[in-house]
Parts: structure tokens; sequence; C-alpha cells
């Protein structure tokens, strides 16, 4: 689950990292009141779940109260990557000496968190790891005994030489790695942290993900949710329980079990096509998950085929057959369907799809290749 900016800031700033007061407003009145209440020149940051915001035109400066409230007349109701900024953070602006890096994100080959750090802030850490990988500094984190003093005073030495600078700096890496544990995050990231000119260490962003299987332990959090940030096909899945992450190719992917998607996405890729998403609709034999599923392609406007790839164990075939059925009566198709079933009453979904009309394939590579061929590739 993402959260917002000053979401994050209020959960860093519980595990005391020194983050500065700010204020989250919806109308650009309240951005000027909130500018006078915190000094008169500020920042306005668009509060959305997407990249890029500055980029967008979505970070504005404001040296006074009536600026602040032009910027966020500018900046409300625009779009960023097909989201609308209902709301903006107020925050005010920093005598920046320096920038710098960190986070703590989930290492799947170590399968520990690791703690990032680099002298290189304000930048996407993406395009440094592209572009200066030496200037990136990396804790792995035992989860048994947390980030220890002296890994975190060795990254902060990384950031800054000066140790009236880099014993604050460690104090800031020990906080946010408080932030992210007791969160059940999957990312924690502050970029920049900044120098001052008069010697202060100040986080003056943050950035969280939390893992949404852990949010029973933490209502207080799953309150944080805005569903009006989430993307509209996102949050239709996860109301229908399925797995779904929106990709940028054109190959719409639905699967049962997370290898059989993984594996179905590594197939497109290796035949020349790009998936569209992760669908994983499970081990249920829920025909209404089918239906929502291929709803949720087929409204997207990238997808060019869609491909339904279903192993039979749990998962009856030919419920998510008559699933394809009833999805197909329901709305106009517009792009090619390819079906491949096996396992679990695999003849009767073969029935049951030939009598509507379609073709059910039992072959894997095959089915994968006749999609990518449907959706232009090949």
């Amino acid at each position: 689950m993402n959260i917002h900016e000053y979401q994050a800031r209020e959960i860093f700033q519980a595990h005391g990292l020194p983050v500065p007061d700010s204020e989250v407003v919806d109308t650009p009145e309240g951005a000027a009141d909130a500018a006078r209440s915190l000094g008169g020149r500020v920042v306005i940051k668009a509060q959305v779940h997407a990249g890029g915001r500055g980029k967008a035109g979505g970070v504005k400066l404001a040296a006074d109260p009536e600026e602040a409230r032009d910027a966020a007349g500018l900046i409300l109701g625009m779009e960023i990557k097909g989201l609308t900024v209902r709301k903006v953070l107020v925050a005010p602006t920093a005598d920046i000496a320096t920038e710098a890096y960190v986070g703590i994100v989930m290492d799947r080959v170590s399968q520990r968190p690791v703690m990032m750090v680099s002298p290189e802030g304000g930048v996407d850490i993406e395009e440094v790891a592209e572009t200066n990988p030496e200037a990136i500094f990396k804790e792995t984190i035992d989860p048994r005994y947390g980030l220890l003093n002296h890994q975190a005073t060795r990254l902060a030495y990384r950031l800054f030489s000066d140790p009236s600078l880099a014993r604050p700096a460690a104090g800031v890496l020990l906080g946010l790695w408080r932030a992210y544990r007791s969160a059940d995050a999957t990312l924690a990231e502050v970029n920049p942290l900044i120098s001052t000119s008069s010697g202060e260490v100040l986080a003056i962003d943050a950035k969280m993900n939390i893992d949404d299987s852990a949010l029973f332990r933490h209502p207080a959090l799953e309150a944080m949710r805005d569903e009006d940030a989430e993307a509209p096909s996102e949050r239709r899945a996860r109301e229908a329980g399925l797995s779904y992450i929106k990709l940028e190719g054109s190959v719409g992917c639905c699967v049962n079990g997370a290898g059989l998607a993984m594996a179905t996405m590594d197939l497109v890729k290796y035949y020349g096509g790009d998936p569209a998403n992760f669908l994983d609709i499970g081990g249920s034999s829920n025909p209404e998950k089918v239906v929502c599923a291929l709803e949720i392609m087929a409204g997207d406007p990238n997808v060019l085929s869609i491909l339904f790839n279903i192993f039979g164990g749990i998962t009856r075939c030919d419920d998510v057959a008559n699933g394809i059925v009833e999805a197909t009566s329901r709305l106009e198709l517009r792009v090619p369907l390819t079906i491949r079933l096996t396992g679990t009453n695999e003849d009767e979904a073969v029935g049951i799809l030939g009598v509507a009309g379609f073709e059910a394939d039992t072959d894997m590579d095959r089915a994968v290749q006749r999609a990518v061929r449907a959706a232009g590739v090949q």
C-alpha cells in the first residue's frame, strides 16, 4: 500500500527523524494560510502516488503566501500519470548545503532489508545507480538484531566526513529503520536528507510503502489508504481479491498462482512481447473473479491482446471457462483473446468454451506465442 508524503512524514516524526513541520491542504486559500504559519517562503508539493512530481509541475516554490496560493491553484486538479491531485503539502523551504539519499528496501536475493545511502541525493536513486553506481553504499540488516549502531555510523560517514553532521545522520538512519520495521514497510526513503549551512541535518522528504499482507496488524495504517489516489483498476482488483499490478506492455495476462504468473510473463518476453500486467486470480473457483479480471484488462487501452493461462489444481478450469463466457457476454471485447487451460475439469472447460465459440489451447508455449502475435508483435 502506498501512502502520501505527508503521512510518511508523520510516521518519520513519530520515530524521531528531524522532519520539519508542514501542513496538508486541499484549497489554494488553505495553502496561503499554511504558508503564513510556516514563515512565508514554502514549497508546494502535489500529493499523489506517482513519481516524477517535480518534472510534471507538481512541485513549486513560493516566496510568500500569495505565491503559495497561486502555486497551489496550479497544482490542485492537475493530473500526474493519470492521477488527479486533490491535496498539496505545504512545507518550509530549507537552506540546503548538501543533499543525500537514504532508504531501506527488501532485498530478495539476501532475503533481508538493505539500507542504501548515497551522497548524491535529490535525484532518482535509479539514475545514480545507472550513472554512478560507486556512489551507492549498502548495509544488509539482520532482522533478528536490526540496524546496528556501527552500521549506521559507517553509512553516515559515507555521507558526511564532518563528525558534527555524521553523528546526527546516524541517528536518522536508526530512526528510519525503526519506522520501517514498526510499519511492516517494504520501502522507507528520504530523498533528500540535507545538511544546512547552520549545521543541521534534516529529512525534507518522506516516502513509504507498506506491505499489504501486514495491514491486519496496523489498522491505523490501513486507515491511511487513499482510494481516490489509487488507479481505478488497482482498487477494483483489490476489492475483488485479485493480485494486480499494471505494467507498460500490450499483452494482458490473467493467471492463477504467482509462480505461473511470473513464468507466463517471462514467456511473453521470451517470445518478443511485453506483459501489460501481473494478474493472479489465485486458487479460487469463483467465476466472478474471472469476470472482474477480464473487465480490468479489457479496460486498459494499452492492452492489444489478452491471454488466460490457467493450470487447474485447486482452481477448476470449468469455473474459469464459465467466468470467461460470462464476462464476454457482458462487454464487447475489442482485442483478441487467447485461452490456455489444463488440469482439473479441463475437458468440461473446453466444451463450455467451444459452445460459446472460443478455442482453448492446452500448450503453454503455443498459447503465449499466439497471444504475442495477436498483439501485433510478431
